[in-house]
């Protein structure tokens, strides 16, 4: 048995009360301003002001002693949306899209995902296995404890597959807790242009077993939008998804609102993702039924679309989460500190909702935050200490990390 004690620390925390935090307890956080944390074999014990937990304790049972330096201690992020198992960087496209080529119309020539997809299919397992173990450990050195990671640079079943595989292997490499998702439908294939439904029906009839059947992912997406999968699609995919255990994302309202988040809220995801377009009805739908809304800042700022409306979202009770979205296309980043930056600063959120929102809300839009997402009594002890004295040093700071420890279950991860 192994029990820590970190001490001399600024805590923040979200408290975890059985839900996600929407409406005003999005932005109410715990503070221990001369805090303590106790660890015992990787989870947490005991968290309080340090007079009153070392009060309550025997101190010969404490192993190791770390002194936290006065530094601010915050839960580990959460990164729920990311693509990060890809084979090669889309540098060229950055460049059309600054010239002012819209994305979807870079997706028609052949580009966007599309190239990809066809990267992903001329690559090794090895080589993806490499690419995204590289860039989940860039995400740990920014305080990511947790993440997940999606296929969709397949589009056929041997090579979501492939991907997913990758995935696994990288789940049992990194310190990181990585959630899976399959995202065979994530752009149409150009053989199967001119018949979308035939190709649903391919995810659903072969796809979506065979990825069950090897247990590698605990969730299933869709991209919903124009030019891409209809709404009519979504559904029958998601439900498919369902109706095998697994839980159900959909990449919703994020160029036109086509009615993802509608649907979302209809089948009880677990988070609707991008939501750049949804419209007023649409996030109270989803609010009442209790889906997360994921935001992607770093994809608007790297496209310059307008952002989504995270104030409105949280006025609205609807529970609001912060992702990366790292891709090889729209938003390279692996950083969560530059994502909170821009919640902050652009999406007008408080550096207390925006914590919460790249921590506990984050967890529970992957379906981990009975183990992590806070520091409380019973979850990981995965935490970070940031060069600051409080979260608003995420967007004070800007352009660079304030991140200088990370702990996952309690031990010195990056």
């Amino acid at each position: 048995m192994s029990v820590k004690l970190f001490r001399n620390c600024r805590i923040y925390t979200p408290i975890d009360n059985g839900v996600p935090a929407g409406g005003k307890d999005q932005g109410s956080t715990t503070h221990f301003s001369h805090g303590a944390l106790l660890v015992e074999n990787g989870l947490i014990k005991k968290i309080g002001e340090e007079n009153n937990l070392l009060a309550n304790i025997e101190t010969k049972a404490i192993d190791q002693v770390i002194d936290c330096q006065s530094k601010c201690m915050v839960p580990g992020f959460v990164d729920p949306h990311t693509h990060l198992c890809f084979a090669e960087r889309r540098e060229s496209e950055f460049e059309m899209r600054i010239d002012g080529t819209p994305y979807l119309e870079i997706l028609q020539q052949g580009g966007g995902i599309l190239s990809s997809v066809k990267a992903v299919k001329a690559a090794t397992e090895d080589k993806l296995y490499e690419n995204c173990l590289r860039h989940a450990l860039t995400a740990l050195s920014f305080g990511t404890t947790t993440l997940e990671i999606k296929s969709g640079y397949g589009l056929d079943t041997e090579n979501e597959l492939k991907m997913l595989r990758a995935i696994d292997r990288v789940s049992r490499t990194t310190p990181q807790d990585i959630v899976a998702t399959f995202l065979g439908a994530h752009a149409i294939p150009p053989h199967y242009k001119e018949n979308p439904d035939a190709f649903i029906h391919l995810i659903i009839n072969e796809m979506l077993p065979a990825v069950h059947k090897q247990n590698i992912a605990g969730h299933c997406d869709i991209f919903c939008e124009e030019g891409v999968f209809t709404i009519e699609q979504g559904r029958q995919l998601l439900q498919a998804a369902k109706a095998l255990g697994m839980g159900i994302k959909i990449h919703a309202d994020e160029v036109h609102d086509l009615g993802g988040a509608a649907l979302a809220a209809e089948l009880g995801a677990i988070s609707a993702d991008h939501l750049l377009a949804a419209n007023d009805e649409n996030i109270v739908k989803m609010a009442r039924a209790g889906v997360v809304a994921n935001l992607l800042p770093a994809t608007a700022y790297s496209l310059r679309k307008p952002y989504a409306r995270a104030r409105q979202m949280i006025e609205s009770s609807l529970p609001v989460a912060l992702a990366t979205d790292c891709n090889p296309g729209s938003s390279y980043t692996e950083s969560m500190p530059f994502v909170i930056g821009l919640a902050i600063l652009k999406m007008s959120m408080s550096p207390a909702e925006a914590l919460t929102a790249a921590t506990l809300n984050s967890a529970y839009a992957i379906g981990k935050a009975k183990s992590t997402g806070s520091l409380e009594k019973g979850k990981q002890a995965d935490f970070l200490l940031l060069d600051g004295e409080s979260p608003a040093i995420l967007a004070y700071h800007a352009g660079v990390s304030p991140v200088v420890d990370v702990y996952k279950r309690g031990e010195k991860a990056s």
